[in-house]
């Protein structure tokens, strides 16, 4: 038996949002191997005149865009009421019960602009806990 044949790339799980009631999000692990693949995706290395040395530039947006791609496959309950612990908005005469649809954009911009929510992500798309079958 080889440990090679037993690894896997990605595993997914829904995991529950902490102090969101029925707000669960679908989340990828990321193996270090795919990571490093999405960070070379998103780093171009130019020439530095004055230092006459190669210079990696991370191309944040991309990156963004990539990592959400690449992490968050689903959520489902997530209610508007939630967005005001996670952003600043004006719900105006929206129902704060309603559902905000996934799409693979609003969970962009979500990352993108709430540094809660990216933290968040960042820290159980690496726990490995969260990918392990339970036997509960």
């Amino acid at each position: 038996m080889k440990l090679q044949d037993l690894m896997v790339d990605s595993k997914s799980a829904w995991v529950s949002y902490p102090g969101c009631p029925g707000f669960e999000i679908e989340v990828a692990n990321l193996s270090r191997k795919e990571l490093i693949a999405l960070r070379k995706r998103c780093v171009t290395t130019k020439f530095d005149r004055k230092t006459r040395q190669p210079e990696e530039i991370l191309d944040e947006d991309k990156f963004v865009t990539e990592f959400t791609q690449a992490t968050i496959k689903n959520w489902k309950g997530f209610k508007l009421k939630y967005l005001e612990d996670l952003l600043l908005v004006d719900l105006k005469d929206n129902d704060p019960e309603v559902e905000l649809e996934y799409s693979q954009d609003q969970a962009e911009v979500l990352v993108q602009n709430s540094t809660e929510f990216d933290t968040w992500i960042n820290d159980v798309v690496f726990d490995l806990d969260n990918f392990r079958k339970r036997t509960d």
